[in-house]
């Protein structure tokens, strides 16, 4: 497997492109718009960067791994002679679904197609395709040239050597791989989600601030920021969709998402990507500035 294409040049696409890119792998970056291509490579490069300044890699490995990516607007052009897909477009159900009936139609038969997914059944997904037991989630973390994490997700009917190579080659990436079941949430959003949720809900009853709730889980539970600084990082609507998902799968009120959550995204306050949520984000700045509507 030396040739990947990875569909979707957002956040998290791009992160993915970099990884294999920087391990050596020929990366066909697909997206429809060029305009996100043109960002995705932009920010690749920047994040390169600070790799170098950081000594981690030379100016000459940054030239190859920017050399290795080849932005394509076309699924059919782009998967056609890849042994491996991942996809990583907008967390939207009848996309992902028409994406792998995309590619399950143009994919070499014998490529494995992966999703990023972070809470979609990837059963749901696979059942979208004539290739089930090689589909299989890879849900990176951001930024994935950070984290260490891939969470690798059977569908029901994932064939155990999928899940082996997936495995061996999230290794060579230089990742650490958790393999899990496929069930609402999987385990890092099923765990993660109800976490934020109810640190929304103590925020939402006043029993304290943003920033007390948030100290408190940094300092005293050793969190590296805090879950309401991490659900504006994540996006309050992602983090909303997920719990859906979780409330919705298993039937259970304790997955419900706080009312607070679901007005602040229907008003567009959907964390630092909209420039406030429960913090307010202005460029240039790195302070951490609790929303004045708190």
């Amino acid at each position: 497997m030396q040739k990947v294409a990875v569909i979707g040049a957002g956040t998290m696409g791009n992160g993915i492109a970099h990884v294999f890119a920087q391990n050596g792998y020929a990366v066909n970056l697909i997206d429809v718009s060029a305009a996100a291509l043109e960002k995705a490579i932009q920010t690749i490069s920047k994040n390169l960067d600070r790799q170098v300044a950081k000594g981690t890699v030379t100016e000459e490995q940054k030239a190859q791994t920017l050399a290795n990516i080849n932005p394509l607007a076309s699924i059919p052009d782009g998967v056609r002679e890849v042994s491996l897909v991942v996809e990583a477009a907008t967390e939207n159900v009848a996309l992902k679904l028409k994406i792998f009936q995309d590619l399950d139609q143009h994919a070499h038969p014998d490529a494995i197609l992966a999703t990023n997914t972070s809470s979609i059944s990837i059963t749901k997904i696979a059942a979208a395709t004539k290739r089930p037991a090689k589909v299989i989630g890879m849900h990176f973390m951001n930024p994935v040239p950070v984290m260490k994490l891939v969470e690798i997700i059977n569908g029901y009917a994932t064939d155990k050597s999928i899940t082996q190579e997936i495995v061996a080659l999230s290794e060579k990436l230089g990742k650490v791989p958790c393999v899990v079941n496929d069930y609402p949430g999987f385990i890092a959003n099923r765990i993660l989600m109800p976490m934020i949720n109810e640190a929304i809900y103590s925020l939402f009853e006043g029993v304290a601030g943003v920033a007390e709730i948030d100290t408190v889980m940094k300092l005293g539970m050793a969190h590296p920021m805090g879950p309401l600084q991490l659900a504006d990082f994540i996006g309050l609507d992602v983090c909303l969709s997920i719990l859906n998902v979780l409330h919705d799968g298993f039937g259970n009120p304790k997955y419900a998402p706080c009312p607070l959550l679901v007005n602040m995204v229907t008003a567009g306050y959907l964390g630092a990507k909209s420039g406030e949520g429960f913090y307010k984000y202005t460029p240039g700045s790195k302070d951490l500035v609790v929303s004045p509507r708190f």
